[in-house]
């Protein structure tokens, strides 16, 4: 039996973000292969009656902080968007369009990059566009794939599968049957990697 982490995520959550930059590493000294899971944060909120930590004022300060700490950690790049929140359900979209194709890796790279390093109001189509040029994509393709119905399904199927299986936020992990919620467990999930047979 083959090890797995399945990584449920949205582009709009910063920790999501922070996440992304780690997992690679972690899945790839366990031998283990990640399992995408888009799904859509706002669908997960409304219907766990969960909310974003920046709604609440004290935690949100708080949660500017501690995202600040874990990039220094990390060693990565962040920059909480100024745009935030953004509605998500277009790239979204787009994530599960791209899944299992080559150009789901620059995709996801591309639109992580663009929210949570450079900034940029992924809102506007126009500057999803760019951001999609720029890392080579077709736009044209990204209009198709997001509009087709059977994506749309995709991705609704996977918020309620999510949901299902007892998420309440992202990103959320699952190494078999263990739940890890926050980026700040990824020790957790290296834990329960290394004693996945």
């Amino acid at each position: 039996m083959s090890k797995n982490v399945e990584f449920f995520f949205d582009f709009g959550s910063p920790t999501s973000y922070l996440a992304w930059t780690q997992l690679p590493r972690i899945a790839e000294a366990a031998g283990a292969q990640i399992l995408w899971r888009p799904m859509l944060l706002g669908g997960v909120f409304k219907a766990s009656g969960n909310q974003s930590p920046v709604s609440i004022p004290a935690k949100g300060r708080y949660m500017l902080q501690d995202l600040a700490r874990f990039a220094r950690r990390y060693g990565v790049p962040l920059a909480f968007n100024p745009h935030f929140p953004i509605n998500t359900l277009q790239l979204m979209r787009g994530a599960v369009g791209y899944l299992g194709s080559e150009r789901f890796q620059p995709y996801v790279q591309a639109v992580f990059e663009a929210l949570w390093v450079r900034q940029q109001n992924l809102a506007k189509a126009e500057v999803v566009a760019a951001v999609l040029s720029a890392a080579g994509l077709d736009t044209a393709e990204f209009e198709r794939l997001v509009g087709d119905e059977a994506v749309k399904q995709r991705l609704k199927d996977n918020t309620e599968k999510a949901l299902g299986r007892g998420v309440f936020g992202a990103p959320t992990f699952f190494v078999g049957s263990q739940m890890f919620f926050g980026q700040d467990r990824l020790d957790f999930v290296a834990e329960a990697l290394a004693q996945q047979a």
